[in-house]
């Protein structure tokens, strides 16, 4: 079963790579001498373009895997305006055409009488 490098993030098969021991007994498994004397230099594997940490650090060669980012949608509410409450708006709504010019009507008839009132009274209080 391959083990993996510990610089480079390759598979070591059997009968390949290099094992390093530290003074304090940790053992070190490098998959060439490439990577041993890399690491023996303190490089950072993160910096070097080939090895699979910098692919992690960087993200590459993951667009595969990503699922597709999920939009929110806008909540609709049902809000009452000022003067006019919830029930009364839907009451407008579901009105017919013939229902709403009937109102109309009738509320252009209203100002017709208001406004020949009030030339009445201007002329009243002119004379």
């Amino acid at each position: 079963m391959p083990c993996i490098c510990e610089f480079s993030g390759y598979k070591i098969y059997p009968s390949r790579g290099r094992l390093y021991v530290t003074s304090d007994s940790k053992t070190h498994r490098f998959l060439s001498s490439k990577t041993e004397s890399l690491f023996k230099q303190r490089k950072n594997n993160r910096s070097l373009l080939w090895t699979v940490m910098y692919r992690k650090v960087n993200n590459k060669g993951v667009k595969g895997e990503v699922a597709k980012k999920r939009s929110r949608r806008a909540v609709k509410y049902n809000r009452a305006v000022v003067g006019a409450s919830w029930d009364t708006i839907n009451a407008r709504r579901s009105e017919t055409t013939a229902v709403r010019a009937e109102a109309v009507a009738k509320a252009k008839a209203s100002r017709k009488d208001e406004a020949a009132k009030r030339k009445a009274r201007v002329a009243q209080k002119s004379n």
